[in-house]
């Protein structure tokens, strides 16, 4: 990969939770290695409510975030993406733009937390589970040597994070 800080894109349908979430994630833990995006192919317009309080209780900075469509990543001008990755499964069956940069990409699915029925606390607890995933999805890829990599091999990789269960999660 390239001495420059690598683009990484996360995507999902609203662009309100989880790639929200991934973004703010890897802005913090890979701080000089890469630069965090995130957007949705049919965005809510605003970031939830409960993403936004749990990554102010992570003490993230918040600021700046928003709901924004993908369309703003695929066109000319746009940042070049090295890396793009669905994070939830609606996305993942859509057809999406043609990304500039030609990325690596995979689909680290997470279940969606904004539809979990019940009550704020049951509410928060999903969103708390879907955090602690793509916290450990996106410190393993941290881990990986992408330097020391060809195109194929962390392809590989990407994918086989993207396969891990909650189960596997955990144990990691």
């Amino acid at each position: 990969m390239s001495a420059r800080p690598c683009n990484v894109l996360f995507l999902c349908t609203g662009n309100s939770a989880r790639s929200i979430m991934a973004e703010c994630l890897l802005r913090e833990l890979g701080q000089g290695q890469f630069q965090a995006f995130s957007a949705g192919s049919f965005p809510k317009g605003t970031v939830h409510p409960c993403a936004l309080a749990l990554l102010r209780e992570q003490g993230l900075p918040t600021e700046n975030l928003r709901s924004k469509s993908w369309d703003e990543f695929a066109r000319s001008g746009a940042p070049a993406m090295d890396f793009v990755f669905t994070v939830c499964d609606q996305a993942a069956g859509e057809v999406c733009p043609a990304w500039p940069g030609h990325p690596v990409t995979a689909h680290w699915g997470i279940p969606d937390p904004a539809a979990v029925d019940g009550g704020p606390a049951e509410q928060m607890l999903a969103f708390r589970a879907a955090f602690q995933m793509l916290e450990q999805r996106i410190k393993l890829f941290l881990a990986l040597p992408l330097a020391a990599r060809d195109r194929i091999a962390i392809q590989r990789e990407v994918d086989a994070i993207g396969r891990l269960n909650a189960t596997e999660e955990g144990a990691a």
